[in-house]
C-alpha cells in the first residue's frame, strides 16, 4: 500500500501543510481514499491485508491485555478482515462476535475468518457506522478508525459506540496514541500526516485527548494501556 498508494502522495506534503488540504486523489479530481479503494476488489483486499499487517502487533495484545474474560460479545468496528476479531477468538474460545463494516467487505472478511475455522463464532455484520446504529454488543473496538475523521465525527462515532454497549461494557480505541506531551510518539505524529494527506479532517490524538472525548459521551472510568510499538489501547468503561 506504502508503495502503489501513499508513495506519490507524500511527495506533496509540504503542499498539504501549507493548505491544510488533502494530497491524495482528491487533489487530481479523482474520488478520495475510500471511494478509490472500496470501488475496486482488488484495491480493497490490498488495503484490507495491509491494514491486518499493520495492526498484528496490536492485535494480539488487545487480546492479552483486555479482560475479555468479563465479557461474552465483542464487535470490531471498520474491523477490515477481521484481524482483530480473530485475535480475540484466539485466545479467549468462550467470545463470539464479529465485525461491522461496509458490505463490500464481507466476502474478505468471511475468507480470512474461514481460514481459521471461526466461521461459527465470528460474523459480518453489513451497515454504515454514520448511517446505522451499532450492532450491541458487551466491548466494542475502533482500529485505527478514529483518526480518518474530524473532530465532530470523532464524537459521533464514540457516542454511538456508547449507545450500543450495555451497562458495565467497554469501548476500546486502538490507534498510534500520540504521548500527552506531544514529544515522543514519532509514528503517531507521522500517522498524524499522513491522516492530512489521506482525509479532509482526520488527525491522531493523545490518550488525553480520548479520555476527555469518552468521558463527553458518558464513559464512566478511562483507562490508556500500551499495546506494542507505537500502539496503545484508551478504555472507556460504560
Amino acid at each position: 500500500m506504502a508503495n502503489s498508494r501513499l508513495y506519490r502522495f507524500w511527495g506533496d506534503l509540504t503542499e498539504g501543510l501549507k493548505t491544510g488540504l488533502p494530497q491524495n486523489e482528491i487533489k487530481y479530481g479523482e474520488p478520495g481514499l475510500f471511494e478509490a479503494v472500496y470501488s475496486d476488489p482488488a484495491k480493497l483486499k490490498e488495503f484490507l491485508s495491509a491494514m491486518t499487517g499493520l495492526s498484528m502487533g496490536a492485535n494480539i495484545n488487545v487480546a492479552q491485555k483486555f479482560p475479555f474474560q468479563n465479557y461474552k460479545t465483542f464487535i470490531d468496528v471498520g474491523g477490515a478482515q477481521g484481524g482483530l476479531p480473530v485475535q480475540v477468538a484466539l485466545k479467549h474460545p468462550h467470545i463470539t462476535g464479529g465485525n461491522f463494516d461496509l458490505p463490500v467487505v464481507q466476502p474478505v472478511f468471511d475468507e480470512y475468518v474461514a481460514s481459521f475455522n471461526f466461521s461459527d463464532r465470528l460474523q459480518f455484520f453489513p451497515g454504515n457506522f454514520f448511517e446505522d446504529d451499532l450492532p450491541p454488543a458487551d466491548v466494542i473496538s475502533m482500529g485505527h478508525i478514529l483518526h480518518d475523521w474530524d473532530l465532530n465525527e470523532k464524537h459521533t462515532l464514540i457516542r454511538k459506540a456508547y449507545d450500543a454497549l450495555p451497562e458495565g461494557g467497554a469501548l476500546i480505541v486502538i490507534e498510534s496514541i500520540i504521548d500527552d506531551e506531544r514529544r515522543e510518539n514519532a509514528f503517531g505524529l507521522l500517522m498524524s500526516l499522513n491522516m492530512l494527506i489521506e482525509t479532509p479532517g482526520g488527525f491522531d490524538f493523545t490518550g488525553a485527548d480520548c479520555c476527555g472525548w469518552m468521558e463527553q459521551a458518558g464513559f464512566q472510568k478511562t483507562e490508556v494501556v500500551h499495546l506494542a510499538g507505537p500502539d496503545s489501547m484508551v478504555i472507556g468503561f460504560k
